[in-house]
């Protein structure tokens, strides 16, 4: 049977609002509701499973007399299919929202605030970056559950041609924001939980640092190393490292804190060294003679300064390149005829060297390892080696490679 319709457009706009509140009906539950501020409102009355129900379509003209009629028999469509409207509606609503909150983006959002309240600043930046450079711009516009494996791993092969590190910490990053969405419901499961990292980011090639291992080249190096006249801190940074062989960022950012003379003892704090476990003591190293007269020598000049080896501006630390560059302007880049050294060559050149010199083997394997800060991966080493003083068995060592320097360079 058609619906009864007995309204007119021009009927609802001749109509004005009075005293009180007054209706004109179109039939079929659908009337307009007119207020004595002259509001028009759409209401549609239905009956559901008993019950009197009341909703409404919003104003006219926001909503015409055609379109509140479309709609009036939509929702009595789904009466007769047993649906009550306004659940119906209220329930489409809240998927909406949800839908949008499953968005990527959003879900990238919302965990990576969560992450900073757990992170430290400078790692939680690193993740900010990741995020923005390298993964939003490919799945900022999904929705969480339209992104595929394939997705990930175009991310991570892109990456990893540029930076390896960055990709395995992407894959890290999008693991632990796949298990968040999991717990948030915004997901079903972690796509990448059947994934090993190994199976998408190619083990990161084994960088070679150039080393001098020939003695007559070797001498070359120190003599021109105590001969450089391109700045005092350089020079000093250069002798220093001879003796001992720090990677560069500790080397460049050493501190006079760091130094106890009377005791004759270098000491880094442990979480400034590549090996941060905390479970591991702080990095010491005995200073020889040599090593002492040379931080004498730069006392005079940074003495009153944080920074041991200051740059250009006298009062920032050396640049980690700086020295390399030193090195290059003395000769030493010629990696054909065993000429090419970087800062950290020097430590591969140390460890070679007493291999080589060490031929009464007086000097056992750990205590060569530990002058270069090399940590034992066994539990139980770790567990021994911890408890050993080994600042103690590498005074003779420092000493016995201190004094082949000062030989070769005088």
């Amino acid at each position: 049977m058609a619906q009864m319709e007995l309204l007119q457009d021009i009927q609802i706009r001749k109509a004005k609002g009075q005293d009180n509140i007054y209706y004109l009906n179109d039939g079929g539950g659908l009337r307009l509701k007119i207020t004595p501020t002259n509001s028009k409102i759409w209401e549609f009355r239905y009956t559901f499973n008993g019950k009197s129900r009341k909703t409404t379509f919003k104003t006219y003209p926001t909503v015409t007399l055609k379109e509140a009629r479309i709609k009036r028999q939509e929702y009595q469509t789904l009466i007769n299919s047993g649906s009550d409207p306004i659940n119906h509606i209220k329930q489409i609503k809240e998927e909406n929202i949800f839908d949008k909150n499953g968005m990527f983006i959003n879900i990238a959002n919302e965990w990576l605030d969560k992450e900073s309240e757990r992170t430290k600043e400078s790692t939680h930046k690193n993740k900010l970056r990741a995020f923005e450079k390298d993964i939003n711009p490919f799945l900022k516009n999904k929705h969480i559950k339209e992104i595929a494996i394939k997705d990930i791993v175009n991310i991570i092969e892109k990456k990893q041609l540029q930076a390896h590190e960055v990709a395995t910490n992407i894959f890290t990053y999008l693991d632990n924001l796949f298990r968040y969405a999991v717990l948030k419901n915004y997901c079903e499961r972690n796509i990448l939980a059947d994934i090993k990292r190994t199976d998408i980011i190619r083990a990161k090639p084994v960088k070679h640092f150039s080393k001098i291992t020939d003695p007559d080249i070797l001498k070359e190096l120190i003599v021109s190393i105590y001969n450089y006249n391109g700045g005092y801190s350089l020079r000093n940074a250069l002798k220093f490292v001879l003796h001992i062989p720090l990677r560069a960022e500790n080397l460049c950012n050493l501190k006079w804190s760091y130094i106890d003379f009377d005791k004759k003892l270098l000491t880094i704090p442990r979480e400034l060294m590549k090996v941060k476990d905390l479970n591991f003591d702080d990095f010491k190293m005995p200073l020889t003679e040599e090593v002492i007269n040379i931080l004498k020598e730069q006392q005079l000049f940074t003495s009153h300064q944080e920074w041991i080896f200051l740059g250009t501006n006298n009062r920032d630390p050396i640049n980690n390149e700086s020295p390399n560059r030193a090195l290059q302007r003395m000769g030493f880049n010629d990696d054909k005829k065993g000429r090419k050294i970087r800062l950290h060559g020097f430590r591969g050149t140390f460890r070679s060297m007493i291999e080589t010199l060490d031929i009464e083997n007086k000097f056992s394997f750990e205590v060569k390892e530990r002058a270069l800060d090399h940590q034992e991966n066994s539990k139980v080493v770790r567990a021994y080696a911890h408890k050993s003083d080994y600042v103690q068995q590498l005074i003779p060592l420092m000493n016995f490679w201190s004094d082949y320097i000062l030989i070769l360079k005088n």
